[in-house]
């Protein structure tokens, strides 16, 4: 596998492998993984990293030295490899190309980021429809020097096809460790960020960036006080928007009624977090899965999100989780009733616990581990 993202960074690509490398381990598979040198980075079995340097405009990722790229890779490839996954399209997707070519192996890659919708928050000078049609140019061109794409949703393989890629698609979510979310401690998160027992808690968590609407959660959160004076939002998390988004907050007077409480540990931290919550908040545009939700549903979390792209694949099963209305008043409207209707928040977390339990990582593996074989075969 290679990547140009990877732990210590946290988004959902890391997340995905990180999911998928244990189990596919039980499924006979060894991956062995390429990745950035971050300076807090811990060494890992079977994992090589590439010197790397800052990026100016991005301080959370890294730009892998193409050089020590190559070579670290064909490093990794020694004694021989059978197939060569990629799970991001800058450096690390063409060094995957040229060592399957040169191997003379199957190549594969993870679409896991819709950059139609991404690339305007990081280039806004340049005129929208001209990015969103490089982005898709680009994507077509990358999937199509491809022996078979992995996609994460349907609605994901659907996009790809708008775009003209004409190479096989698989549909294959990354699974969720299910038992490791289900046993967090609320009271204890609740203790040490200093939140009543009985406030009621609205939670986000994910990358805290531009393309994942958190600012519409501020908006909906002035209607939603109307009716639940009392309800905090929590957001766990850090990113490039953090900034901005702490400035809105004091614009919009709500210092009492948002709370950052940056990344959290996944082992205990988050989980204790996900259980200390009333509901899961979500506005994000641009997923192409969505793990988040899946990890409250885990936890018994009721979902209240809006149903795009990747998302709503998990929203519209209507199994612990309930589409939100995509402006902010009827989204903030929407959350306070919900939030006062105990029933159907204690049946939403029933089914969310079982619609999470579908989508355990063991079985995710298992059907990425006969993909692997179908194409070395």
């Amino acid at each position: 596998m290679l990547t140009d993202v990877y732990f210590p960074r946290i988004n959902g690509v890391s997340t995905s492998i990180e999911t998928f490398r244990p189990d596919l381990a039980s499924e006979n598979v060894t991956v062995r993984l390429v990745a950035p040198e971050y300076p807090e980075a811990r060494h890992a079995e079977h994992t090589w990293r590439v010197p790397s340097r800052r990026l100016p405009f991005d301080p959370e990722d890294r730009l892998m030295r193409w050089s020590d790229l190559e070579r670290v890779a064909r490093q990794a490839a020694e004694g021989g490899i059978d197939l060569v996954h990629i799970q991001t399209p800058f450096m690390a997707h063409y060094a995957g190309l040229r060592q399957a070519r040169a191997r003379k192996v199957p190549v594969i890659a993870t679409y896991h980021t819709h950059f139609e919708e991404y690339i305007q928050h990081y280039l806004p000078l340049l005129p929208k429809p001209w990015l969103k049609a490089l982005a898709r140019r680009i994507a077509r061109h990358q999937c199509d020097e491809l022996d078979a794409v992995v996609v994460p949703s349907p609605a994901m393989r659907d996009t790809l096809v708008d775009y003209g890629v004409t190479r096989p698609m698989h549909v294959l979510p990354t699974g969720i460790p299910v038992k490791q979310f289900a046993g967090g401690d609320g009271a204890r998160f609740r203790a040490r960020h200093a939140i009543p027992a009985d406030r009621p808690v609205a939670l986000f968590v994910g990358r805290v960036a531009h393309e994942k609407n958190i600012g519409f959660l501020l908006q909906a959160m002035t209607h939603a006080l109307w009716q639940r004076p009392d309800l905090l939002l929590v957001i766990a998390g850090e990113g490039p928007a953090l900034e901005s988004l702490q400035r809105q907050v004091a614009d919009l007077r709500l210092d009492h009624h948002v709370r950052f409480v940056g990344y959290l540990d996944r082992k205990q931290e988050l989980p204790d977090c996900y259980a200390a919550a009333s509901v899961f908040v979500f506005a994000s545009k641009t997923e192409t899965q969505g793990l988040v939700l899946l990890e409250a549903m885990a936890a018994g979390l009721p979902v209240f999100a809006i149903a795009h792209l990747g998302t709503a694949s998990i929203i519209d099963p209507q199994r612990g989780a309930v589409a939100a209305p995509d402006d902010p008043e009827g989204f903030g409207k929407g959350l306070a009733a919900l939030m006062a209707n105990r029933s159907e928040l204690s049946r939403l977390a029933h089914e969310g616990r079982q619609f999470a339990n579908e989508w355990s990582a063991p079985e995710r593996a298992r059907e990425l581990a006969a993909l692997y074989r179908s194409l070395v075969i």
